[in-house]
């Protein structure tokens, strides 16, 4: 919800739906366009039938942040000024009307979206290409209201096992655990990820667990160090020294044969390309990182039929996925927090933001209240 909107005030039927400590204003960050992010006191929104108020004590910086940063987003940042981030973890500071589930002072975290549950792609079973996906922003802000089809959907409680800043990264790891899911990873498939970015990281770690060889492929010293670390893959590559698709395929695989599964994790027509050179006759190439709008890519059409080549681009998470990835987090089959290289105030946004884009940080933790 823009935070300019106007403001749902609860009635006298909900005691204690607000507590009378909550401040009149906040702190926030709004995208005005590309390149202009503004530090900003603004009136604290209260939650409408159905909703959340949270105070966010951690959120995450993202590549899809550092996007919208440099060339706003069509979807995400749609009215101006607009609030700005999406993943992040928090304590239930007020209530909407109706809402049952949680209690005030409830550790929760929420996904960046819900869908709708009843639009043809939700009744096939693909709930991440709903029509009507309700999209959250503003977790750069030190309160965020989470709107009411989220609450239902896709809000949970945070086991007591798991920090904030591990439950933050519920929703990365959820998309992540859908792409290693959709490539029908097995015990024993050879898997090459290119780009160990976060997201490339969360998905070497779960093709690892899923019991796959994991062969790392990035250029940067940091990241290609928290993939041998953090991802545990079995061999971590630096494409800058050695890119040469028939070296890799010869050096990494039996017999040179090539990746069973290949997972691109950057979004770059080079690097898609990329990915069709490495994976063996039969496999699976899936190209997880979407590319700039426009994008044409130039692909082997011999290859692509007679090698049976079979291709995926999964997009986004669900509800399923999401509940998992906080499972996983909770029950220590993945700790994320080893992603997290620095930690900033609010204030410090757009430079955390130009800190990963810049490759010198994975994932800045912000803490918005302290």
């Amino acid at each position: 919800m823009a935070l300019e909107a106007p403001l749902h005030r609860p009635g006298p039927d909900r005691p204690g739906s607000r507590p009378p400590d909550l401040p009149a204003e906040m702190m926030a960050m709004r995208f005005y366009q590309p390149g202009d992010v503004r530090y900003e006191r603004v009136p604290l929104p209260t939650p409408g039938p159905g909703e959340l108020l949270v105070k966010i004590a951690r959120a995450l910086t993202c590549g899809t942040d550092v996007k919208c940063y440099r060339r706003g987003h069509p979807v995400l940042l749609k009215s101006f000024p607009s609030p700005f981030g999406h993943e992040f973890a928090g304590t239930v500071a007020a209530l909407g009307e109706g809402v049952q589930q949680f209690a005030l002072g409830d550790r929760v975290v929420a996904a960046n979206s819900a869908p709708c549950e009843s639009c043809f792609y939700c009744r096939k079973g693909k709930p991440n290409l709903c029509v009507d996906l309700d999209l959250l922003n503003g977790a750069y802000a030190q309160y965020l209201v989470i709107p009411a089809r989220i609450v239902a959907r896709n809000t949970l409680k945070i086991p007591a096992e798991a920090s904030f800043e591990a439950a933050a990264f519920a929703e990365p790891l959820a998309v992540s655990l859908r792409g290693v899911a959709l490539s029908n990873v097995a015990p024993g498939d050879r898997v090459a990820v290119i780009g160990l970015g976060p997201i490339g990281q969360l998905l070497a770690r779960a093709a690892k667990i899923s019991g796959a060889h994991v062969t790392a492929l990035g250029r940067n010293a940091l990241k290609r160090s928290l993939a041998e670390s953090f991802a545990q893959a079995d061999a971590v590559v630096d494409i800058a020294q050695s890119s040469d698709a028939e070296e890799i395929v010869r050096r990494y695989t039996p017999h040179g044969r090539g990746f069973d599964i290949v997972i691109e994790a950057v979004g770059l027509p080079q690097t898609w390309e990329k990915a069709f050179t490495l994976v063996r006759r039969g496999g699976l190439v899936n190209l997880f990182a979407g590319c700039p709008a426009g994008t044409i890519l130039p692909v082997d059409a011999r290859r692509l039929h007679y090698d049976e080549i079979t291709v995926i681009s999964p997009f986004h998470h669900t509800p399923a996925f999401f509940e998992k990835a906080l499972s996983w987090i909770a029950d220590g089959t993945i700790d994320p927090t080893p992603l997290i290289t620095d930690r900033a105030p609010l204030r410090e946004v757009t430079h955390a933001l130009e800190a990963v884009e810049a490759g010198r940080a994975i994932k800045i933790a912000i803490a918005p209240n302290e």
